[in-house]
């Protein structure tokens, strides 16, 4: 059954449907651990963009360990609430984007492992190469922000319209810009730090159940009021083509 208002769904992969950040946990164990923390700290503090963090991250790799690199990935657990969310956008036909400034190389593994394939997934990319060396892919950058190597922004201009409710779900740093052009956003983390700090409205979640619970609850609603400053940002956007 559809809702009666056109609602779709983004969210973000590392920390939010999985427990831990599996990108920077992977880099951490199968890199150069000291090394590896100070390239994800000056990524933090600004001082590099994505695109430099993960290039560097993956310099610090002399040869990949793939099966061992899949055994890392069976520890890997999603937030216990996520298929059972899934489930109900399903039943709702409420669509679901993956939106990820992560790697393929895992996020892809994983949403295969766990059934979820049919799931969009727009992220970085990764190749191993001839000498297991990894290659950095970045095919969702954009020309004017260099911040993230996948501009989600983007992916919500161009897989949504004025007339869809957005709605998103985060809990960190490459989920601060696209939360400022979706109606409802679900936080937790640094994520709804920022969202305090610059007064956007949001709603605290600890998992997936709870966010199943509210969707429902906004789906049943005839008519829901979107987010005035996202609206705003949005059509900026639609402006400048």
């Amino acid at each position: 059954m559809k809702p009666p208002v056109k609602i779709k769904v983004f969210v973000d992969f590392d920390g939010t449907i999985t427990t831990t950040d599996v990108g920077e946990a992977m880099f951490i164990k199968f890199g150069n651990e000291e090394k590896n923390r100070s390239i994800i700290k000056d990524w933090i503090s600004k001082q590099i963009d994505s695109s430099a963090m993960w290039q560097q991250l993956c310099d610090t790799i002399d040869f990949f360990d793939e099966p061992a690199f899949n055994s890392f990935l069976d520890t890997i657990k999603l937030d216990e609430g996520f298929k059972s969310f899934v489930s109900f956008c399903t039943e709702f036909e409420i669509p679901i984007v993956v939106l990820s400034d992560g790697l393929d190389l895992y996020i892809k593994k994983i949403m295969s492992r766990e059934g979820l394939s049919e799931i969009p997934v727009f992220c970085n990319t990764v190749e191993i190469a001839p000498d297991s060396k990894l290659i950095m892919g970045f095919p969702y950058t954009d020309e004017e922000c260099k911040r993230c190597g996948n501009c989600k922004r983007n992916h919500i201009i161009d897989l949504s319209s004025d007339e869809d409710f957005t709605i998103y779900i985060g809990d960190g740093l490459t989920d601060t810009c696209p939360v400022q052009y979706c109606d409802y956003i679900f936080a937790k983390s640094s994520l709804l730090k920022f969202c305090e700090i610059n007064r956007i409205s949001y709603y605290p979640f600890n998992n997936f159940y709870e966010i199943k619970e509210r969707i429902e609850e906004l789906s049943l609603k005839k008519r829901l009021k979107k987010r005035h400053q996202a609206q705003l940002k949005r059509r900026e956007i639609y402006i400048q083509g």
